[in-house]
């Protein structure tokens, strides 16, 4: 049996094919479209016209991929841009209207769930606390938990594109731009701090997106790309990260553009999204840090193999 799972992101509309086998499944297929939903609205909660016609474009492309496999089942989910902007309803009856497809819109702790099984299918999180943080376009999630359960787990309205539309930093960020932005974490990651407090971590484990970016980054630097090639995870150098903070920080439009493992979608939020990695690591004096490359897509698979 295969399946398709549509994950609707603010930046990303993500598509992953995979094949059910005994011993769970097999990635037969993967792509993703730049939609940048959140561009010219999200900060209105709404989704501009030119980023909703984004939408219904890269869901005709997956689906025009998915016709050439032998899908038994195509699952689509909606995240942080449709489920909190005005018109994200209406988008998902456009698609049912054109496509006949259903798009689930799943709230932020359903959000955060999928992630976390996604995660420990990439991640041994063995017994001890770890902190998982999926940095999205429209929201950020964060989950503590170990291999067996999550403590505590919410989803913060903190997405980079959500960040980008409401400060509009200069380019370079200035320290001003940093300022403002810290203080708009500090006030809203309140409930983050106290659980922490409650259940410690020294472990941060970031989920696709902007990490793999960062690894890239840093594997071109430091290494080869060859270290991350069909890798589930991988293990940053803390001073590797502050190496490719640091260059953002001082970093232009055009020169991130030219960054070996920057790719063009994330140019222009990158430099938010490692600002916000920073201020976990040095509120929180995270020790560790790792990459999953598995998130939601991979959690609703393991999910729906795992439900038959």
């Amino acid at each position: 049996m295969k399946v398709a799972i549509i994950d609707c992101g603010t930046n990303t509309f993500n598509l992953l094919i995979a094949e059910q086998r005994k011993s769970g499944y097999k990635k037969v297929f993967k792509s993703k479209a730049v939609v940048k939903l959140g561009q010219g609205g999200i900060a209105n909660n709404t989704i501009a016209p030119e980023a909703f016609q984004r939408g219904i474009d890269a869901i005709c492309q997956h689906l025009e991929k998915i016709k050439e496999y032998d899908v038994s089942k195509t699952l689509a989910f909606a995240t942080s841009a449709i489920r909190s902007t005005d018109n994200g309803q209406k988008f998902v009856e456009k698609i049912k209207t054109l496509y006949g497809l259903k798009i689930q819109i799943i709230d932020g702790n359903k959000e955060a769930e999928l992630i976390y099984y996604g995660v420990k299918q990439a991640i041994d999180l063995g017994q001890s606390n770890k902190l998982i943080m999926d940095i999205g376009g429209g929201s950020t999630e964060f989950i503590i938990a170990n291999k067996e359960e999550v403590f505590w787990k919410q989803s913060f309205q903190l997405g980079v594109s959500r960040l980008l539309e409401n400060f509009k930093p200069s380019d370079p960020i200035n320290q001003n731009n940093i300022k403002q932005i810290e203080s708009h974490l500090d006030t809203t990651l309140a409930p983050l701090i106290t659980a922490l407090e409650k259940h410690p971590c020294n472990v941060l484990i970031g989920s696709s997106g902007s990490f793999e970016t960062l690894a890239e980054m840093i594997a071109h630097q430091f290494y080869s790309i060859e270290i991350l090639k069909g890798k589930k995870s991988y293990d940053f150098v803390i001073k590797d990260y502050h190496w490719a903070h640091n260059y953002l920080l001082k970093s232009n439009l055009k020169e991130r553009l030219n960054t070996e493992g920057i790719i063009s979608m994330r140019a222009d939020m990158i430099v938010l999204s490692s600002l916000f990695i920073k201020y976990i690591i040095s509120k929180l004096n995270i020790q560790e840090m790792k990459l999953s490359s598995y998130a939601l897509k991979e959690g609703v698979l393991n999910q729906t193999f795992n439900s038959r």
